[in-house]
């Protein structure tokens, strides 16, 4: 995740130092506000470095970065902010996260480039610099036109950020047939997919199908029942490709759920959005091929290892 932000970081203070160095060659003070004590302090201080690394690729001595702490707290986040407007700056990278964005409203003379990829119900003065939701469904829609899918269905996890999801798809104009929600707890989770996947029925058939046959008369109808056996389910599905609104391991117990439910992906387009190469998921040989939209990964690759 961090890789992420260096991405970001770098592309933010270019374009900064661009704007910002076409008025005066003075030094221009950036501040920072990242998470630098509690909970969260790991992310706030990798940041800060990565932060780092990217001025010393710019290579300009005038860039100033003024990091300060959030404590991942929207009172902390707003008072730190206002000591970074003492010090007379106006471009602030951050917060991280959506709910320190809160009081931010408030300080109208500073530009934030938060982090954070949600961007409902922002105020002017602040600028999400995330991957948001339309963007990457805006990519999805081309590549289910260029691939000339015509059955979409879509999950959404019962989450803070399913209402972002809910204007995303309306606003991209992506064509689905029905948008899902489901509960992330695993078990309640796999009887959700049973019920999308209409696997019960599905797998009844299969049943009825075996029985049959071994009423019939049908020649090589032992071969035939060997053959069913080994299938878990008769029948089709109403798609032909599904959008998994997910990350880490919760995509991964709801890929687990529609292959147990014989939905694989072999025959039905999994489709996600933007999981920045997770190594995790792509071994996941099972759940492959699995789609989503992303930079280009062999400059993804060059760029992260500097």
């Amino acid at each position: 995740m961090i890789k992420i932000f260096k991405i970001i970081l770098i592309s933010q203070l270019i374009i900064l130092f661009n704007y910002q160095g076409s008025l005066a060659r003075e030094k221009i003070k950036i501040g920072l506000l990242v998470p630098l004590t509690g909970k969260d302090s790991v992310i706030g201080q990798s940041i800060t470095k990565a932060t780092r690394l990217a001025v010393n690729k710019i290579g300009d001595e005038l860039i100033e970065i003024i990091p300060k702490d959030t404590n991942s707290n929207p009172d902390k986040t707003f008072d730190s902010a206002l000591e970074l407007q003492e010090l007379g700056v106006k471009i602030i990278i951050g917060p991280v996260f959506q709910k320190n964005l809160k009081k931010l409203d408030q300080i109208t003379n500073i530009k934030f480039l938060s982090l954070t990829n949600k961007i409902q119900n922002n105020s002017k003065n602040i600028i999400s610099t995330g991957i948001n939701a339309n963007s990457q469904l805006l990519t999805i829609k081309k590549f289910i036109n260029q691939n000339k899918i015509k059955k979409t269905i879509f999950l959404t996890p019962n989450v803070d950020y399913k209402n972002e999801i809910k204007k995303s798809i309306k606003s991209s104009k992506i064509k689905i047939m029905r948008n899902y929600f489901y509960d992330s707890e695993p078990t309640k989770l796999t009887k959700q997919i049973e019920k999308i996947t209409n696997y019960k029925r599905r797998k009844q058939n299969l049943i009825d199908e075996i029985f049959r046959l071994e009423k019939s008369d049908e020649p090589n109808k032992e071969i035939l029942i060997e053959k069913l056996k080994k299938r878990d389910t008769i029948g089709k599905v109403s798609f032909d490709s599904l959008i998994i609104a997910d990350f880490e391991e919760s995509l991964k117990s709801v890929t687990t759920s529609l292959l147990y439910t014989d939905i694989s992906p072999k025959k039905k387009y999994f489709i996600t959005l933007n999981q920045w190469f997770d190594e995790s998921l792509l071994k996941e040989t099972s759940s492959q091929p699995i789609y989503f939209p992303s930079v280009n990964k062999k400059n993804y690759e060059n760029f992260k290892n500097e």
